[in-house]
């Protein structure tokens, strides 16, 4: 195989072949921030992750902002530190690389970043930003460097004449290039692309998405592509991988999962993305609230505090579904004042009994219910638990409705499941025998 420059197979280059596992990542976590009295726990940006990727492929990896998607990326190619788990490049454990042995396998492993914009040194000529790599690897001559960046450059759409031109000199579009021809000056095997297309028009999208593809074939790359818009996801990619809150809730090849997704998720994601039809009647899932905390994320199945398919205890499957989101609007309330981050100085003074803990959900309450037809039961298990608020005790309050409508999804953590075919994986209590599918509840309750 020659690559777009006619010089062949790298040497550095794995002998990994088409269709076989390049990257392996097996329960990776990458946390931030110090544990202590005072400090806080850490965020678990990337929390127990185990993905394949294989050689010649492109991956997308999807969720909302704040999933964990671009730490996950950082990872893999060595921009952040693991703090747990392992990352293997065609089978050796790119995490326990130091010195020059990192500094030689990151000729295999590059990124391009979401923003052309920032991402460029704007005191250097693109010329010079895109020959750095080879700079500080050492790659064959100064001449041959500067021949090679010319070669880059005219490969990705761009002209001889733009090396000595200055990143501010560029279009959105055209510092994107450059982005990429710099990621491809060593020659790597496999490439992290960041949102690449996300802060360009529509056209100049569609040109950058059809030279990545083209740079693939032509060289033989593997993409994990980090997307936040599903349309552009089903046209490059060959498989996805949904994350939510640093977890993978579903993975599988891209036509399977848009055609028939598995996980509540997974439907919550597709059903935002726009029809070009304008007269077309869509049915979004509208997801209550934010997610948690990275900090203090849910202990069961990390979507449960939001899922609209989350299973219900027994004596309440068959609450009026107003009623019951009317119950989980009021918990979600709860939760988040009881989890609320404080700085150091409050942390202190609640360790020291100095601080008030009072929130009234009085409001909350008579919000969430007004106009419902509440059952005596569920209306006085309620009011028990605002009044605990009202005293102070938001924590009692949220474990009284806890007790009380708490499900299976909070308190375990799904097992990994496999669905159809091709491998494909979803996490989820309702792949459990006996219980609903995901796609029959939300059609049943009207979610869809």
């Amino acid at each position: 195989m020659t690559d777009a420059f006619g010089e062949g197979t790298p040497e550095h280059h794995s002998d990994v072949k088409a269709g076989e596992t390049l990257v392996r990542v097996a329960d990776l976590r990458t946390y931030y921030g110090e544990t202590g009295r005072f400090g806080g726990a850490p965020v678990k940006a990337v929390d127990g992750v185990s993905l394949d990727i294989e050689k010649g492929e492109t991956l997308g990896l999807v969720g909302e902002s704040g999933s964990g998607k671009t730490t996950l990326g950082r990872t893999l190619v060595r921009l952040e530190r693991a703090t747990d788990g392992r990352v293997e490049y065609a089978g050796t454990d790119v995490t326990a690389l130091a010195g020059d042995e990192l500094k030689a396998w990151r000729r295999n492993a590059q990124m391009v970043f979401q923003d052309p914009e920032s991402s460029l040194n704007e005191r250097l000529p693109v010329g010079e930003l895109v020959k750095e790599p080879l700079d500080v690897h050492g790659w064959r001559t100064p001449r041959e460097r500067r021949e090679r960046v010319r070669g880059l450059l005219e490969r990705v759409g761009l002209a001889e004449e733009h090396y000595y031109r200055y990143p501010h000199q560029f279009s959105g579009g055209q510092r994107q290039r450059v982005g990429i021809a710099r990621a491809l000056a060593l020659e790597p095997e496999f490439v992290v692309l960041d949102e690449p297309v996300s802060a360009l028009d529509a056209s100049v999208q569609a040109k950058i998405l059809n030279l990545l593809e083209d740079l693939q074939d032509e060289i033989g790359l593997t993409y994990l592509f980090i997307a936040h818009d599903l349309s552009v996801v089903e046209h490059v990619c060959d498989r996805v991988a949904v994350l939510y809150l640093g977890q993978l809730l579903e993975v599988g090849p891209v036509a399977d999962v848009f055609d028939d997704p598995a996980n509540p998720y997974t439907h919550a994601l597709l059903s935002a993305i726009p029809d070009p039809d304008p007269t077309a009647e869509t049915a979004r899932i509208t997801l209550r609230g934010t997610p948690p905390s990275p900090r203090d994320p849910p202990s069961g199945c990390r979507f449960s505090t939001r899922c609209p398919a989350k299973i219900r205890p027994g004596e309440y499957a068959d609450l009026d579904d107003d009623v019951w989101d009317a119950v989980e609007a009021v918990r979600d309330v709860l939760r988040q004042r009881a989890n609320a981050e404080v700085g150091a100085l409050e942390r202190l003074a609640q360790y020291a009994g100095l601080a008030d803990p009072h929130a009234d959900v009085e409001e909350v309450v008579a919000d969430a219910f007004a106009g419902l037809d509440v059952p005596a039961g569920v209306e006085r298990t309620v009011e028990a638990a605002a009044g605990r608020a009202a005293s102070g005790d938001v924590e009692g309050a949220e474990r009284l409705l806890a007790d009380e409508f708490g499900s299976e999804c909070e308190r375990a953590p799904p097992a990994e499941h496999a669905v159809g075919e091709a491998g494909r994986i979803s996490r989820c209590h309702r792949h459990e025998p006996g219980v609903q599918s995901s796609s029959e509840y939300l059609a049943d309750h009207d979610r869809r």
